[in-house]
């Protein structure tokens, strides 16, 4: 059981990159996880989890699947609407 999230230290702190452990910002945002869930209270744990391995910042904790992390964050120069800068702050 259990999934894995990474951090990465960037210059606006740490940055938890969190895959499967929280598919969407509407997951945590609501408290409605993605519907195939084994352990709904694991899940929830693991999502406060995330945010305290962000340094408490619920903007560095970034989801695995969620379209809205491109619009979040600023794209990379010449690969705008593919890859975002996420070490850079938001911009929305």
């Amino acid at each position: 059981d259990g999934l894995q999230v990474v951090r990465v230290e960037t210059a606006r702190g740490p940055v938890v990159l969190a895959s499967d452990a929280m598919h969407f910002y509407a997951n945590e945002r609501t408290g409605n996880p993605f519907p195939i869930v084994f352990d709904l209270g694991a899940m929830t744990q693991g999502w406060r989890i995330a945010k305290r391995l962000a340094g408490g910042d619920a903007t560095r904790v970034i989801p695995g699947h969620d379209p809205e992390v491109r619009n979040r964050f600023p794209a990379v120069p010449g690969q705008e609407g593919e890859v975002v800068a996420l070490h850079l702050p938001p911009v929305k």
